[in-house]
């Protein structure tokens, strides 16, 4: 992911300038460019990846929370039952995903692109679990349970509630 040098900005096809910089900084419309006006580019590169490698760190150490569905896992000794986390993720199934899943009840067969919704829900109420378990000081999830909820009166949205048990393990 690539940041604005002067304004620490995530840089899109949009607004990504020359220098590693946005757009708005290249102009001196920037929140910070006239704060850093001092400051050589490679100064400012050194600061955005600096960043850049605090960032990657912080989620390595995010992803590195245990999740598992028992409550007291083999080989793994719980030392400290921290409290209970729980993440919430609400997808949206756009009319075209709805009219197709439409299509597939009809004639059967399995719907690719219902599915990919429900990955992705997945996937980020688990990251969402792991980050609340790490901000709490947890290193594991135990008892991991997922509800998937379909909340028809908002159109067709899919609500998946992840819910378990912050622990400080160590391996036995």
């Amino acid at each position: 992911m690539a940041v604005c040098a002067a304004c620490g900005k995530k840089l899109t096809v949009f607004n990504k300038g020359n220098d590693e910089r946005c757009t708005d900084c290249l102009s001196g419309r920037g929140p910070k460019s006239a704060d850093y006006s001092d400051e050589s580019v490679q100064e400012r590169l050194a600061r955005a990846e600096a960043e850049k490698e605090r960032i990657e760190e912080h989620e390595c150490k995010i992803n590195s929370v245990m999740l598992t569905t028992e409550t007291y896992p083999e080989g793994l000794k719980i030392t400290k039952r921290i409290e209970v986390v729980t993440a919430e993720c609400a997808f949206g199934m756009n009319i075209f995903k709805d009219l197709f899943a439409g299509v597939r009840d009809i004639v059967g067969g399995r719907s690719k692109a219902v599915q990919k919704t429900l990955q992705d829900t997945r996937r980020t109420a688990l990251y969402e679990l792991k980050k609340e378990a790490y901000e709490v000081g947890a290193n594991a999830v135990v008892g991991v349970d997922l509800d998937y909820v379909e909340l028809s009166a908002a159109g067709s949205m899919v609500l998946l509630v992840a819910s378990g048990t912050a622990v400080r393990i160590e391996e036995n």
